[in-house]
């Protein structure tokens, strides 16, 4: 029986950290869901439908994932889509305490719905996107962080 799973974020932007998570996710899971968060609390850099493209491009070659975009908690929308597992990735010890806690906050909103974490490879245990949000905004070169796609959008969007 195949087991579907989410991997929620807001990805502003799409990030080489991010991709490893989905790349790695894929072996285990089937669909795996990109949703991609609306965040209307945050001011992201770059839209939902902009967020969605580039993660679209990105994940472009693989099979049995999906990018689709989201409004309202996590477990409703993995309910909603009959997905058993959210991934939470976990970069440091720091992240951990915040993971643990929503972690369980939704399994008492949905106990049918498992979350799992993934690590990153250390070349990307640093990358987060508000990093590279800063680092591009300062006219920095983030292209070791990012796919080319996303590195282009950046370039784009923070160019004077």
């Amino acid at each position: 029986m195949a087991t579907g799973a989410m991997y929620p974020g807001t990805f502003d932007p799409f990030t080489n950290g991010h991709e490893e998570i989905v790349r790695r996710a894929v072996i285990l899971f089937s669909p795996v869901v990109v949703a991609v968060a609306a965040s209307p609390g945050k001011t992201p850099m770059f839209d939902l439908d902009e967020r969605i493209a580039m993660a679209a491009e990105v994940l472009a070659d693989l099979d049995h994932v999906e990018i689709q975009g989201y409004e309202g908690l996590t477990v409703t929308f993995a309910r909603a889509r009959k997905l058993q597992a959210v991934i939470r990735g976990l970069r440091a010890a720091s992240d951990f305490e915040y993971e643990f806690q929503l972690a369980t906050m939704n399994r008492h909103l949905e106990p049918e719905v498992e979350t799992v974490f993934l690590t990153p490879t250390e070349k990307y245990m640093f990358v987060s996107s508000s990093l590279v949000r800063e680092i591009a905004s300062m006219g920095g070169d983030v292209s070791a962080f990012v796919h080319e796609s996303v590195n282009n959008a950046l370039r784009a969007r923070c160019a004077p």
